[in-house]
């Protein structure tokens, strides 16, 4: 019944009292005894509530869910709980609005020149050390982004290679590449190294220590 009586206060004004009540089929005397009863403590409280939980929001630009709004309640000392904050956000419509986290571009397109793509595809081997993949990605840590650049050997889809550090150079693809080439069989001429366009895989110092390992480059197409 309060559902109803709150739908025609809304709607007053736009339509005549009278008919509403018709529509929702309670009393016009009812209607006024609930328009006119003083607020319950319960419905103060709920509003005073949704105030708050407003200006908390709109203090964090409308970035804050449920959760940190809760906490900022909290520290200014308004005692409520995270369920009741989440349900007076959906009353009001208030849906926070997360900026996209910062994530480093690993791939900084190169120019290939006229290597091939020697895989076209196919990332399988019939033995190990014939054909191996390098990729670069990034692990988020206390002290800032960490890089990883990894070698697997398509035959067994194991790490044959590795190397870590907090910066993207060549060096980085050079030693991971070095530590593959001590731990699985390189075949002269017939190993196949391959990589996107990533200017660390076709830097003039990577293309020496692969010739030095006798390992054939090869590099995938622009996506």
């Amino acid at each position: 019944m309060t559902a109803k009586y709150a739908f025609i206060e809304s709607e007053e004004g736009i339509y005549p009292v009278t008919r509403m009540c018709e529509w929702a089929r309670v009393s016009r005397s009812g209607y006024y005894d609930w328009k006119n009863r003083p607020q319950s403590a319960t419905a103060a409280r709920r509003e005073l509530l949704a105030a708050e939980v407003r200006f908390a929001f709109e203090h964090s630009d409308g970035t804050y869910g449920y959760r940190r709004i809760h906490a900022q309640l909290v520290r200014w000392g308004t005692a409520v709980d995270p369920e009741t904050v989440r349900a007076i956000m959906r009353e009001l419509g208030l849906v926070a609005c997360q900026p996209r986290p910062f994530r480093p571009a690993t791939t900084l397109a190169g120019d290939a020149g006229r290597l091939p793509d020697l895989v076209g595809g196919d990332f399988t081997a019939d033995r190990p050390g014939v054909k191996l993949v390098g990729d670069i990605t990034y692990i988020r840590t206390w002290e800032g982004w960490l890089y990883l650049a990894t070698v697997l050997d398509c035959f067994s889809k194991k790490v044959a290679g590795y190397a870590m550090a907090d910066h993207m150079r060549t060096e980085l693809v050079i030693d991971a590449l070095r530590m593959a080439a001590g731990s699985v069989n390189i075949v002269a001429e017939v190993t196949v190294f391959h990589s996107d366009r990533g200017t660390q895989y076709l830097s003039a110092e990577f293309a020496a220590v692969a010739e030095e390992l006798k390992i054939l480059r090869s590099v995938g197409r622009t996506g």
